[in-house]
């Protein structure tokens, strides 16, 4: 996606693209084919759901052909893992892969051994103890709940990513706020959890065994598999 004379222009795939997805169901079959994918166009050509999709729909409303209304389903589903994983770019990552990116970007630690190390913010620590109580929050509750807010601690959306980055939390619905009439409003918000809550641990954290380094070697090859070889500044901003 590219942002010209104050808009945002959509690159998307021709109707009579070779591997144009034209569904949530065949966004997550892609998915699983690739490995792991970004939601929007970035600087390594091919290596997003824009770029495979009708630019069309974007934003239409159609929940069967629009890319932006994919993302809830898809997070919904639980088949794929769905969250701004790539930098704060939002994408995707298939069960299979998602070990291999746990690893890497957890550096092999589960988050209590990471905030016991000194290597997590206490503000990250505010936000993922509130998961010994329940294992699902939306983004409204976690902020009031962890003390963020206008006279609270700071960069919540911020803070936010960072989990998300390192594969502690992702995102697995979309809803509207709830008003004490009991109707629904405004846009969707995003709810989150613990990846080890919706797949298990063992789903998560089976490449553990591994060096980080491995890990990371894994995505990287793969990346050059499907895509070339790609810039390594870019690589470290997206992987």
């Amino acid at each position: 996606m590219q942002h010209e004379n104050g808009e945002w222009i959509i690159n998307g795939a021709s109707p009579r693209s070779k591997g144009l997805i034209r569904s949530c169901a065949e966004l997550i079959e892609y998915v699983d084919k690739v490995g792991f994918l970004p939601l929007f166009s970035n600087e390594i050509k091919g290596f997003s759901v824009e770029e495979h999709a009708e630019a069309r729909y974007w934003w239409s409303g159609n929940a069967e052909r629009d890319p932006w209304e994919w993302r809830e389903q898809a997070a919904r589903s639980g088949r794929v893992v769905y969250g701004k994983v790539f930098g704060g770019r939002a994408g995707f990552i298939s069960l299979e892969w998602l070990p291999y990116f746990a690893n890497f970007r957890r550096d092999g630690y589960d988050f209590d051994s990471l905030y016991e190390e000194g290597l997590a913010k206490a503000r990250e620590q505010r936000i993922m103890e509130l998961y010994e109580q329940r294992d699902r929050y939306y983004s409204y509750e976690l902020k009031t709940l962890a003390g963020f807010g206008k006279n609270g601690l700071k960069n919540f959306g911020g803070i936010l990513t960072e989990l998300q980055n390192k594969l502690y939390l992702v995102i697995t619905d979309f809803r509207c706020r709830m008003n004490k009439r009991g109707e629904f409003y405004g846009m969707p918000v995003a709810q989150y959890a613990r990846p080890e809550d919706v797949w298990g641990s063992e789903a998560v954290t089976s490449a553990y065994s591994e060096e980080p380094e491995a890990s990371r070697e894994r995505i990287l090859l793969r990346i050059e598999e499907l895509y070339g070889a790609a810039d390594e500044k870019v690589l470290r901003q997206l992987i």
